[in-house]
């Protein structure tokens, strides 16, 4: 019998579908200030080379590195109900030193 061989799939995301939504907080204004440093929360299917395809295309800069984690939902409980908050992926992005990008 021939083995099943899984196919890789080659699904290509748009820039506006990778960057969810950036993460304005405290930590990341100060990376941001410090560091040139700025936080994504993104689409869990993409990778580093498409966080950076995406930031630069869409921001117009160039981008240095690009640092991935995967986020674990949180526990939470309302009443009698137990759950867990959605697991999500994280992109901090770094810029170059010339580049920055304005939230507001």
């Amino acid at each position: 019998m021939p083995r099943h061989i899984p196919q890789k799939t080659t699904l290509e995301l748009e820039p506006h579908q990778i960057l969810l939504r950036p993460l304005v907080t405290e930590k990341g204004m100060r990376q941001a200030n410090e560091h040139n440093a700025y936080a994504f929360e993104i689409n869990k299917l993409a990778n580093k080379s498409d966080v950076r395809r995406a930031v630069e295309q869409l921001f117009d800069v160039k981008v240095e590195k690009v640092h991935i984690q995967n986020r674990k939902g949180k526990p939470r409980r309302t009443r009698q109900h137990f759950g867990f908050t959605s697991d999500w992926k994280k992109a901090i992005v770094t810029l170059n030193k010339e580049h920055t990008i304005e939230f507001f």
